[in-house]
């Protein structure tokens, strides 16, 4: 029987063992993770009756895989709380609700009255040609720069801690990238597929943005990981780095830090495009400066823990985003036992706060006593809080999230055309196509059915 290995045991790796073993339930399969604990960026960390999320924070529940696996592995989902629906964006000096609906819209102070408008006037902006923008770019175009500023700003931070003038709208919203290709712009496309959808009798929502609830598990979303990790037993070996990678006739060699290797007929990489370009610099040196390309900007995440009576601000919400134009040292602020329950110890808060990205990779990389104090000016300044947090725990990602820039598009084909001539070699992750949980285990499900086709 052909032998199968997996280098990465994050989420994209353990669930295409999964996905794999689901349809051939003989496969030799062998998962290899550089660290102790499997997981890559999904990690929760239980402490002092805090429940902390190291990484990732949820999904959202309008895909269906990661519900159907979690259903396979006896999960079951936690949807946010209501009061998570309640948003905010903090806009000179002032924290201001995220308007839900056109009519909060029109009243909301979060946009001048001209910005507003200039909003309203999207439809009537003509579409545009070109194949590549980045997120900036098509912001002040449709919307107009106030817009760009306060809302879609905040939202690139939000989602990808990202710069939008260097993120590439195709790449990272590919959705709406289409609603204006197909349809001429984002008002007039979604008006014309409410049309579509109540003419097929479908109740599904149309928006420009994902939609979807943010979901979880009770336990975090750590309960993921260690159920696959059960799942798939000693074919998961934790603490073999791979270094590099290496053709011989028609299998593969994966060498290890600890100078072991691993032979195998498969080679699927699932670990970051940093990672992965050191290890196939053997295997094609076009492939490796190509998947280097690919930026990851750092990332701190503070989780702090309050008695609520320290509070006069309502933490009764999601949290809040702020814009770059703001000029503050944090990317904003999750209400985190707001959100979901069980993050907390009865009487107490947690906030869970992001420094760094793509604008200030250096501030994530702060000394902890530095990082802590100035999170705390910007709490004080913000929600006023300026009482001494009765928890911290404060988690670094060096290299965090992988940046869909300018020219995304055209490295997926280069890497895609030099990896289809290696046969039985396969990239997998979150550096090429979605960096949610959710698109890395629908395209997990999609390259299973590709490899058994391809090994039929």
């Amino acid at each position: 029987m052909e032998r199968i290995a997996i280098v990465g045991g994050g989420i994209s790796g353990l669930s295409l063992a999964w996905f794999l073993l689901e349809k051939d339930p003989a496969a030799d399969i062998t998962i290899f993770e550089s660290e102790q604990r499997p997981g890559g960026k999904i990690w929760t960390d239980k402490a002092e009756g805090f429940l902390c999320e190291w990484g990732v924070n949820g999904f959202l529940d309008n895909r269906p895989k990661t519900l159907e696996l979690s259903k396979k592995l006896a999960l079951e989902p936690l949807r946010s709380n209501d009061a998570s629906r309640r948003r905010f964006i903090f806009s000179e000096g002032v924290l201001h609700r995220l308007p839900e609906t056109p009519p909060a819209f029109l009243f909301s102070k979060l946009l001048s009255l001209p910005g507003r408008l200039r909003v309203m006037a999207e439809p009537f902006i003509p579409g545009n040609a070109k194949e590549e923008e980045t997120l900036a770019e098509f912001a002040r175009r449709r919307l107009g720069k106030e817009a760009y500023e306060k809302l879609i700003d905040p939202m690139a931070s939000g989602i990808y801690a990202g710069n939008p003038e260097t993120l590439s709208l195709r790449a990272c919203f590919p959705k709406v990238y289409d609603l204006e290709k197909k349809y001429g712009g984002l008002i007039r496309g979604m008006l014309k597929l409410r049309q579509e959808r109540k003419k097929q009798g479908s109740a599904e929502k149309v928006g420009a943005g994902p939609g979807g609830v943010l979901t979880s598990y009770y336990n975090g979303m750590g309960d993921l990981i260690r159920s696959l990790k059960t799942m798939l037993g000693d074919r998961l070996r934790p603490g073999y780095r791979a270094v590099t990678i290496e053709r011989k006739g028609s299998s593969y060699t994966v060498h290890f830090a600890d100078s072991s290797s691993f032979e195998a007929e498969t080679v699927i990489v699932a670990s970051p495009a940093y990672a992965a370009s050191e290890m196939l610099k053997n295997i094609d040196r076009k492939l490796s400066s190509t998947l280097s390309e690919i930026p990851y900007p750092s990332v701190s995440v503070a989780c702090l823990g309050y008695k609520k009576s320290k509070f006069t601000a309502d933490l009764d919400a999601f949290g809040y985003l702020i814009p770059s134009r703001e000029k503050r040292k944090i990317l904003g602020t999750l209400y985190d036992s707001s959100i979901f329950p069980n993050r907390a110890p009865e009487g107490y808060a947690l906030l869970r706060i992001m420094v760094g990205g793509a604008r200030a990779s250096e501030l994530a990389m702060e000394q902890e006593p530095r990082l802590l104090e100035m999170i705390r000016k910007e709490l004080s300044d913000i929600i006023g809080i300026t009482a001494a947090p009765d928890f911290v725990r404060i988690y670094r990602h060096e290299m965090a999230i992988p940046q869909y820039t300018v020219g995304h598009a055209e490295r997926l084909r280069t890497i895609d055309g030099i990896v289809e001539k290696q046969k039985n070699l396969y990239l997998t992750g979150n550096a090429y196509r979605g960096i949610s949980v959710n698109d890395c285990i629908e395209n997990s499900a999609k390259l299973a059915e590709k490899i058994i086709e391809e090994s039929a």
